[in-house]
């Protein structure tokens, strides 16, 4: 991520603010969207490091991949644009866990995801039941969208 300023979480909204850099500007002089990418998975994991999550997958030998990306673009976004991104965990069920995105500037949306993550297992590579210490850490933190805290 760009220079990000220090994340925090907002209720159960984690939140950052980075500045647009050049290189994340495409041929036709906006965003490209590898960089809503990259920059979703980037403040996704900050979140879970922020709940403590890299160390109960640590422990579990275990890992989060993703299965699927969903980005919706409502705006076009220029070099040196001041952006929010804001994640939250809207839901776990087996081994999956569901996050979404907003991308805001200023008082504008600008982009919104998001994304479908698995728990493999490291050894087997295979899909793994979310185990109840990760579900005891994260269910406190679900939430239905950016609005809610």
């Amino acid at each position: 991520m760009s220079d990000p300023l220090p994340g925090m979480l907002r209720g159960k909204v984690y939140q950052c603010s980075i500045e647009v850099p050049a290189e994340a500007i495409d041929g036709n002089g906006h965003v490209n969207n590898v960089a809503y990418l990259q920059w979703m998975n980037e403040i996704a994991l900050l979140h879970f490091e922020a709940l403590g999550g890299p160390d109960i997958t640590a422990l579990l030998g275990a890992t989060w991949v993703a299965r699927s990306h969903r980005i919706e673009y409502l705006r076009p976004v220029l070099e040196r644009d001041r952006l929010t991104l804001k994640t939250w965990i809207s839901s776990l069920r087996g081994a999956r866990s569901h996050r979404g995105y907003q991308f805001e500037a200023g008082d504008l949306q600008v982009a919104e995801g998001e994304t479908e993550w698995v728990l493999v297992d490291i050894e087997t590579g295979r899909p793994r039941k979310i185990p109840l210490e990760m579900c005891a850490l994260i269910e406190p933190h679900l939430s239905s969208g950016s609005s809610s805290q």
